[in-house]
């Protein structure tokens, strides 16, 4: 398993959907890119930048981060992103 350093997050986008909420079926070349992610695992915080960095998200938060943020890794066959949490702008709440 990949275990972040300090204030960074490994998250694994969610994907899109296929359908709008009205039931329209969308190809695959209308669907937007997913902002939203899942976070599979995150870093203990620590001191960056002489500043202390407390870890607001948890494993299992769905979370929106900045688009072009991140460094994409493949582990055991699946696609995640390490991001530091100052990338992540906001969770999602059900």
């Amino acid at each position: 398993m990949i275990k972040p350093l300090v204030d960074r997050v490994l998250i694994k986008m969610v994907e899109a959907e296929e359908t709008t909420k009205s039931g329209i079926i969308l190809s695959s070349g209308s669907q937007e890119k997913p902002q939203v992610a899942e976070v599979v695992e995150v870093g203990p915080g620590g001191i960056v930048d002489g500043e202390k960095v407390e870890m607001q998200v948890k494993k299992g938060d769905k979370v929106i981060t900045s688009k072009y943020s991140g460094t994409e890794v493949k582990y055991e066959g699946i696609d995640y992103i390490i991001v530091r949490q100052s990338d992540i702008l906001a969770i999602v709440e059900n």
